[in-house]
């Protein structure tokens, strides 16, 4: 029976996955990651409820928030093809990774200088730079971060990309924007891929594909940018304290995924069930983590976190307008 320990907290998160897309089916302008880590935000501030998730169902919830999201890290390669990258042309290409490289290392320096504790700079700047809730769990699991460190970027990366949704179509008719120059914009600044959608679809088909496609080249970067980000850490521990890999075995899942994407012939069917897996999956991580987190803890670092947040998210809009202008 010991061995079947983790199954209640598993249930629980995969529970409050589905209860996250009833949600956002109710009010469809709450994407269902979101929702997911909302409602799990929630149920970890009912006090009733804290006995059973640092008890009973930790073993499932810390499966859920580590395992669950490393599988559907790996099944968001699926999303990408190589020959769609391709297709923009090397100057945009090179354009995008300097984006994300010059917006990663923005976002950590404005962290460490709003002094935000442990691993979050980094996971801050992974998630606002690449992708999201997607990026932060990969450069924590890459890292071998503690739980506590990952509970504000994410946090932050939802925050600012929800707001994305609302404030970018409003600024884009203040800047004069088409509909393709206002979707590249989207491409290439807001942080989840399903927000990147809910913000650019607004726009139109033209909008919602120029997004998709540059969003999906920042994806990319999150393989070399992880194994980067993970070989500084092993260099950094002490001699004899256990090492992470260079290139963590769900990046390199990832890369087959985005290499079997591109050279076999996938029914379409078979990618629809990989990306609704991919979502319940992710869906069930974000819950789980939202169920760990302590506002009270957040609360003691949330004004230097907003106000660090907020400063990168306005630079990396900045920047993204400048990309778009110039490419």
């Amino acid at each position: 029976m010991t061995r079947f320990l983790w199954l209640p907290g598993l249930l629980v998160a995969l529970v409050g996955s589905g209860l996250g897309f009833l949600l956002h089916l109710a009010l469809p302008g709450i994407p269902w990651l979101t929702a997911s880590l909302v409602l799990g935000v929630i149920v970890g501030c009912i006090p009733a409820a804290r006995a059973q998730l640092d008890g009973v169902l930790k073993p499932g919830l810390a499966i859920a928030s580590r395992r669950l999201l490393r599988i559907g890290i790996v099944l968001l390669g699926l999303k990408l093809a190589l020959g769609d990258i391709a297709a923009l042309g090397w100057v945009a290409i090179v354009a995008i990774a300097l984006l994300v490289i010059v917006s990663f290392a923005v976002t950590y320096g404005i962290a460490r200088i709003f002094r935000l504790p442990g691993d979050e700079p980094v996971l801050l700047a992974a998630g606002f730079s690449i992708c999201g809730v997607s990026a932060v769990g990969a450069m924590a699991g890459a890292r071998g971060s503690k739980q506590q460190d990952t509970g504000t970027p994410i946090a932050l990366v939802t925050l600012f990309g929800s707001l994305a949704i609302v404030v970018l179509p409003a600024l884009a008719s203040v800047i004069g924007l088409d509909a393709v120059d206002y979707g590249r914009w989207v491409g290439a600044s807001v942080h989840d891929v399903g927000q990147v959608v809910a913000a650019a679809q607004l726009a139109g088909p033209a909008a919602l594909a120029a997004a998709v496609v540059i969003k999906l080249t920042r994806v990319l970067m999150l393989a070399p940018m992880v194994a980067v980000a993970s070989f500084s850490a092993r260099r950094k521990l002490e001699k004899g304290e256990s090492r992470p890999p260079i290139v963590p075995l769900f990046i390199v899942g990832f890369v087959a995924a985005v290499l079997a994407r591109t050279v076999l012939p996938i029914p379409d069917a078979a990618l629809a069930i990989a990306d609704t897996l991919q979502s319940v999956l992710l869906a069930a991580a974000l819950f789980a983590i939202g169920a760990s987190l302590r506002l009270e803890r957040l609360i003691r670092s949330g004004p230097r976190a907003l106000a660090a947040a907020a400063l990168s998210w306005l630079i990396i809009l900045a920047l993204a307008l400048l990309l778009v202008r110039l490419t």
